[in-house]
């Protein structure tokens, strides 16, 4: 009984060994196959879903936000919204001090009245200058008749002294009566020179009637009180002083929250100086910031599922691509990579991609800007 001891252990063990080997096997060939099954299925899924999908959870809602700012420079005096709130588009905002706009509008339309006055007058002109000519051509039939009578008073008063000098060395008249007859000549002799020079001034004072009368009538030609260069610049000037008195009224851009808002009653804005903003919820887009790699089967129109952070994977937003940014981040930093040193290391670029939302669903699940999101474009044509 003593030898047979260590031959059943030495069996014993041998047979441990043997199934503790088999035990081995069966789990290695379970591992085997449960790793060629993941495999399979790893393969399958990536041939029917995987490879048809590009997904990232480097994604933020984003939206054209509308930001409110004064086209004049006047004194708050009423704010009627606050941050958080929800406006409609129209809705008054704020109200300024109109004094300063509506003192210029009452300037304004004084200069336009000046200036149709001023038209009235100019056209008034135009029918005296007319009338001026219309005198001064008598003058000058006046003046020419002048003339002619200076005229024949010459030839008579030359012929009396032809005769008398003719007469003179015979005696027949006295050497007084050709001495008042050269008197009287040339006496007649300056009379058509004043004559003739009358004529011609009465022409020249015509001709300066004629000019002044086209110059006005130039201001005046083929328009109106209401159609004078003038009169519309006036016009403008009333037009663009109402306009200021309807700008005292700020009022919203668009639908959607106010955020940001940064006025007070009693404080002075500035002219061009944002004073508030307005996120608009209910058309908010999606930019996710895809690899470049995970990029090259994507195109525009291709649909996408989007999830928030918020809401978590129970409510999924149905989208479709938009458009690619212009340029990835880091081209558009504020301080852009410098890539053309020395010391170079690649990095993936990420290219912003925007997905347009549906607006019912928005309706349902309203999302804020800057929230955070999970994009799945399903790429479609593939």
């Amino acid at each position: 009984m003593a030898d047979a001891t260590p031959e059943f252990t030495s069996e014993a063990v041998t047979a441990e060994r043997t199934a503790k080997m088999g035990q081995r096997k069966t789990w290695l060939i379970r591992l085997g196959i449960a790793v060629v099954v993941l495999g399979a299925i790893y393969l399958l899924w990536y041939e029917l879903i995987g490879r048809n999908h590009v997904s990232t959870d480097n994604a933020y809602v984003n939206a054209e936000v509308a930001q409110v700012t004064p086209l004049i420079s006047a004194q708050a005096t009423q704010v009627l919204v606050s941050d958080t709130q929800a406006v409609k588009r129209g809705d008054i905002l704020v109200r300024l001090d109109p004094t300063n706009a509506r003192i210029a509008l009452a300037q304004a339309e004084a200069d336009l009245a000046e200036a149709r006055r001023r038209f009235r007058q100019t056209s008034a002109t135009n029918s005296s200058l007319a009338a001026q000519v219309e005198a001064r051509a008598a003058d000058i039939a006046q003046a020419q008749a002048q003339l002619a009578t200076a005229q024949a008073d010459f030839e008579k008063a030359h012929v009396d002294l032809q005769r008398r000098e003719a007469l003179a060395p015979e005696g027949a008249v006295s050497g007084d009566e050709v001495t008042i007859a050269r008197k009287a000549f040339a006496a007649a002799r300056a009379g058509l020179a004043q004559a003739r020079a009358a004529v011609t001034m009465a022409q020249a004072t015509r001709g300066a009637a004629q000019g002044d009368l086209a110059a006005n009538d130039a201001l005046v030609r083929g328009l109106t009180a209401e159609t004078d260069p003038a009169v519309l610049a006036a016009k403008a000037k009333v037009e663009s002083a109402r306009l200021d008195i309807e700008r005292s009224v700020i009022r919203a851009p668009i639908d959607g929250v106010v955020t940001r808002r940064q006025v007070q009653v009693g404080q002075r804005v500035a002219q061009g100086t944002p004073i508030m903003t307005i996120v608009p919820i209910n058309q908010v887009y999606v930019d996710a910031n895809f690899k470049e790699r995970q990029l090259r089967g994507v195109k525009i129109g291709m649909p996408a599922e989007v999830t928030s952070d918020l809401y978590g994977g129970d409510v999924v937003y149905h989208g479709k691509v938009v458009g690619f940014s212009g340029g990835t981040g880091s081209s558009m930093a504020l301080i852009p990579a410098q890539n053309a040193t020395g010391n170079w290391i690649k990095v993936v670029q990420r290219l912003p991609v925007r997905i347009a939302l549906d607006p019912k669903e928005l309706a349902a699940h309203p999302l804020r800007v800057g929230l955070s999101m999970e994009a799945d474009i399903y790429l479609s044509e593939r």
